[in-house]
This record gives structure tokens, sequence and C-alpha cells, in this order.
């Protein structure tokens, strides 16, 4: 079992500090179950590479098995794939050998062990019970790019199809100790088994690996069961705990949030502006099924139902109370038959693929790709240009050049608590050509909202077809 981490700063071989082991030897350290060994394959200025490989004993491990037991032989406690693959194994050799790097602490550099670094792992064998859909899912909204490549059964008889394993590869922008601690957490949720019994401390351990990103994780409930073996009474307590009364408040406080944005850009009447532009493009490209992705109360949809040219609307938001004040407002209870089957209110994260995305005529993206954290952005740029892959995206964000013209703003603020970034021009621009560019569409600009000569507009928009 081989895992490897490379390092490409300069100078590489920091990466030795990081994890608290010379390059220059071989450090070794036995465990319950076998032994594991940290080495460099390579170390120098430009490139250097860690390896942590494993040696399972599984005769011994047999032999000082805790707990119950089966009755009578079994060959299979002897002959499978433990030794060979990515596991819960693993996650307890990283946590032997790489606590301190776990914690976060160095005492030569910790300001390297703060530092989001580019680095890259690389794993041979993933047992992947979920196949690689699941494995993007787990690791993208972290983001990570990642690369998978599946092995056969048997090379020899192809058409025994797949195996359930993979050769992965994750790169990505990331402190080291965040790292780690992704993979300690997801690599046995991959495999969705423990080698060891999982008890309430289990709950514990998940709670203090996941802090700062298992609460936000689209995934965290598949994550939860997993990591505790489908234990309902552990994971329905972790859950309450990570949890709580999250979503409640998270809702009203997006909701106070959008009113504080629209108290600033009200003067200008720009959501109805933003309304009346996405709607001309739409008009423009002959769209008849649209998706509104972050639709909120549903004020996109609204103007959408009153167009007979469109005869499928679908609008989709993470906030159970969005789509509720959506429901309200579009009084769809009320609506005449045939106009309630036009339009569908839908309930999902942004940022991993969703089969009921894919076929629209077009994608509308109003005000939302501020809101997503950089790592996430990631996730939902394939979400949407590479598997839901419409005709035609409508993207709008706000020009953050233009701040300097709301005089009710402070200086060096943003347009709303909840953004985590504003582009400007040049910005917006360099992304989208970048995702044209990547995912085949051509993209276009227009401004919204009254344009400055030095400034420009106060909202940019993006909009994208398919070649």
């Amino acid at each position: 079992m081989l895992l490897t981490i490379t390092y490409s700063g300069r100078p590489a071989t920091d990466l030795g500090y990081l994890l608290h082991k010379n390059p220059a030897r071989v450090h070794s350290t036995e465990l319950a179950f076998g032994q594991a060994h940290i080495f460099y394959p390579e170390a120098n200025e430009e490139r250097c590479t860690a390896a942590l490989a494993l040696e399972i004993d599984p005769i011994g491990l047999v032999r000082n098995r805790r707990g119950p037991r089966g009755e009578g032989y079994s060959l299979d406690q002897y002959v499978n794939d433990r030794p060979y693959v990515a596991s819960s194994f693993l996650s307890v050799a990283i946590a032997r050998t790489l606590g301190t790097t776990l914690s976060g602490k160095s005492k030569q550099r910790q300001e390297l062990a703060d530092a989001t670094l580019a680095l890259e792992v690389r794993v041979p064998v993933v047992p992947c019970r979920g196949g690689e859909e699941l494995l993007r899912r787990l690791f993208e909204p972290l983001g990570y790019q990642v690369s998978a490549a599946g092995h056969a059964l048997d090379e020899k008889f192809a058409d025994w199809g797949q195996s359930r394993y993979f050769s992965v590869t994750l790169k990505g922008k990331v402190r080291m100790r965040d790292l780690l601690t992704h993979l300690y957490v997801l690599l046995p949720v991959l495999d969705d088994d423990k080698h060891y019994w999982v008890g309430d401390d289990e709950v514990e351990k998940l709670l203090r690996r996941g802090e700062g990103w298992l609460k936000s994780h689209p995934e965290r409930e598949l994550i939860t069961k997993r990591y505790l073996k489908h234990q309902k009474w552990l994971a329905s307590e972790a859950l309450e705990r990570l949890i709580g009364e999250e979503e409640p408040a998270v809702d009203e406080e997006a909701e106070t949030k959008s009113l504080a944005e629209e108290k600033i850009e009200r003067p200008l009447s720009l959501a109805e502006q933003r309304m009346g532009a996405v709607l001309a493009v739409l008009r423009g490209a002959g769209a008849q099924r649209v998706v509104d992705l972050g639709c909120g109360e549903g004020r996109l949809l609204r103007s959408l139902l009153k167009d007979k040219q469109f005869t499928e609307i679908v609008g989709m938001d993470v906030s159970h109370r969005s789509l509720e004040m959506a429901a309200e407002k579009l009084r769809l209870e009320d609506l005449p038959r045939l106009q309630r089957e036009r339009i569908k209110l839908m309930h999902g994260s942004l940022t991993y693929r969703d089969k009921r995305l894919a076929g629209f005529d077009a994608a509308t993206v109003v005000e939302v790709v501020e809101h997503q954290d950089p790592p996430r952005l990631a996730a939902f740029e394939r979400v949407l240009f590479e598997f839901a892959r419409p005709r035609t995206v409508v993207v709008t964000t706000p020009n953050v050049e233009y701040n300097v013209k709301f005089e009710t703003m402070p200086a060096g603020q943003l347009r709303h608590r909840d953004h985590r970034f504003e582009w400007t021009r040049a910005e917006f621009q360099n992304w989208a050509n970048r995702m044209a560019e990547r995912f085949a569409y051509v993209v276009r600009f227009l401004p919204i909202g009254p344009e400055d000569s030095v400034v420009g507009a106060p909202t940019q928009m993006g909009v994208f077809a398919l070649k």
C-alpha cells in the first residue's frame, strides 16, 4: 500500500520540515498490523516527493484480532485486498507517522505549515464503492483536481468488466494538515469499511478531523454514515452535533444579506435591469427549457413564467427557506394546471454533479458565482459546464470596480457580506474565457446598468454558447 505527496515549491525539500521527516533517511514505525515506512524517492530544490509505504501482516492481523470472531476457518481472513489498497489501515498509519503534521504544528517552519501550497497526491490503488463519480463528489468540493484511472477485473477477460479499484491523483492548493485530514477521513469513506470496531470515540474523531470543512460539504451525510460504518445512532449523533440548527439560521441570514444588497443597488433598479437583460438573452437564444441555478426567492422564475416561449422552468437552490419563499411568491398552489406543469422547484447543491440538471437548453447563474468559496468554485464550474452542459449559459456577477460609485458603501467593502470575492471586468473576462476554452464554448460580454467611462457598468454578464 503506497501514498506519495509531491511538493514543487522552492526549496522543495522544505517538505521534510512539513512532514517532520528528514529526506536523507528512511523512517519506519511499528504498527499493530504491520510496519509503515516514510522515504523520499526524489528530493531536490525543484521537486520533492515523500512516500508512505505500508506493509500489512495479514496473518498477524488475524491472530491479534480483538472483538467477536466468526466460527470456523475462513480463507478470506488471510487472502484479501487489504495489504494492497488504501483503506482505514492507511488512515491509522497517517495518524501514527504524521501526527504532528496533522495537528498543524511546526517548530521550525510554522509559516510553511500555515501556508496554502500546491501539492500533488498519488494513490496507486483506491477501492471506491460508488465509482469515479463518488470519488469526484467527495474531493472536488474541497478544491482538488481529480484524475482517476479505473482497473479492469482481469485484463485478459474484458467482458468481466471494471473493478471498484482506481489509481487516483489529487492536485490542489491546500495546507498540508488539511490535505492529510481529508485523506484520513475520506479514504475509509471511499472503501465504505473499517478494519476496527467503531464506537462513540469515532464520533469525536470525525468531528475533530472534520472541523472547518465537513459541515459545509455537500456529501456530509454520506461521509458521516460511511465513516461510522452505517451505525445509525452514531451517525445521527454526529450529524446533530455537526449541523444543529444550522439551516434555519443560514436561511434567515441569507435573506437579511440579500435585503442589504438590494438596498445598495435599488437606486439603479439593477435587479430589474438584470432580469430584463437575462430574459432578452434567453429569448434571443431560442431557449425553451431553462434551469435557474441559485434561484433564491424566484424573481427570474416569475418573469420566465410570464413568457410562453419557456415551456419548462426549473429553479434550484441550496436554501430550503429560499425555495419556500419562491413557492409563496409564485403562488404555485394557485396556478392553473397547465401553468403549474411548466415550473418546478428543487433543492440541491451547486457543487456536485446532479443528473437532474442535464438536458436543458439554457442555464442561468444570476449573482451566484461570487458566493462560492474559490475551492468550491472549481467544482461548480464542472457541474455547470461539463456535466449539465446546456447549449446556453448566462452568468451575471458584480463589477467590483463600480463599487466606488455607491455613496452608501464604505471604501473597500464588498456589495454583500456573503460575497467571497467580487471580480473586476478583466478578472471576470479572464475567468469566462478560460471556461469557454476548457469546455468548448464561445463567450461574449454585456454590461448591465449605467455604464461609466472609467469603471464600467455595475453588473457584468457573460453569455456562453456551445461551439
